[in-house]
């Protein structure tokens, strides 16, 4: 049998969280330290439980309260903090919130961005993406002629077709993660270049975090992107009484894709999902449009499959 060595490298565990609002039709999350990284912290002795944990370092970071929250993933590459003696292991969640109103009911170091500025390459809700097309590519194109191996270069390419949409191929929202660990792989995103020499023009746009945290981030949109495909969760991300539209445009913003409207609210009043309040939503300077909430007991009554993203090809 294998002996341990005692002599190996220390341990952490770390608690992060991918907080998630949407605020005037744009998915925002939660970030610190100037917009670089997420909200985190070690578990500590007085934390009961995991989950606990989080939400102290939560609060304690950002003053933000947590309503939903799910577990998301362990992080514990090697790599994943260069320069640390110690080994990080992150434990990650998902937690859905909404943005106050006030910029001072949050904390003086946190901030909410549009999840876009970290992954520009994933909004597609004007059509298809100039920067994939005209940027992304063509780099990955030369990083998959620059192997040797013909063999290797040809898996590459069927990587690029399928996280990318080339070649005819069509974008599959999502693939948040595995388009950010292509990209990490290629050397096209800065935090490759901790680790290894990389030119400055070989970059692509789309801001760096501390550590792996846009790499957490991406797992956190990815499962979101998921998960409002087969359960109600984005009514989490709604105030109580909402219009259709808002709650279309929700869904887009998370999406990074444009929804048909007429089969996207017949697939919600086909679901039962809502129910008029009665009221109506004016001064918008349009139309007056019907105030409806979320039907919570509906998740009592039967087993729902969720907004079923009726996704179009056109912007």
């Amino acid at each position: 049998m294998p002996s341990i060595d005692s002599s190996a490298e220390p341990l952490r565990l770390e608690l992060s969280a991918v907080v998630v609002a949407v605020t005037a039709d744009e998915p925002r999350v939660l970030v610190v330290e100037g917009g670089a990284a997420l909200p985190s912290g070690p578990l500590e002795p007085a934390h009961r439980t995991l989950e606990l944990g989080l939400r102290a370092w939560v609060e304690a970071q950002t003053r933000q309260p947590l309503g939903y929250v799910e577990q998301l993933y362990t992080f514990a590459d090697r790599d994943r903090t260069p320069g640390h003696e110690e080994r990080v292991i992150s434990l990650s969640y998902l937690a859905l919130a909404r943005e106050p109103t006030a910029c001072d009911s949050i904390g003086a170091d946190a901030s909410w961005q549009n999840w876009y500025r970290y992954f520009p390459w994933e909004d597609w809700r004007g059509g298809p993406n100039r920067l994939v097309a005209d940027i992304i590519l063509p780099r990955l194109a030369a990083w998959a002629e620059e192997a040797a191996d013909p063999m290797v270069r040809r898996q590459r390419l069927q990587r690029v077709a399928v996280t990318f949409g080339a070649n005819d191929r069509s974008w599959n929202e999502d693939l948040v993660l595995q388009r950010f660990e292509l990209l990490y792989e290629a050397g096209l995103v800065p935090e490759a270049a901790r680790t290894r020499p990389i030119p400055a023009d070989r970059l692509i746009p789309g801001e760096a975090m501390a550590h792996d945290h846009r790499r957490i981030l991406a797992t956190g949109i990815a499962r979101l992107r998921a998960k409002i495909k087969y359960r109600p969760v984005v009514f989490e991300l709604l105030p109580a009484a909402f219009t259709l539209l808002q709650l279309q445009r929700s869904v887009e913003a998370l999406a990074g894709r444009r929804l048909h409207k007429q089969n996207f609210r017949r697939l919600i009043e086909a679901q039962g999902l809502v129910e008029e309040t009665g009221e109506i939503e004016v001064g918008t300077g349009g139309r007056p449009a019907k105030l409806v909430r979320f039907r919570r007991e509906i998740l009592a009554e039967r087993a729902v499959s969720g907004t079923k993203l009726p996704l179009s090809r056109t912007a």
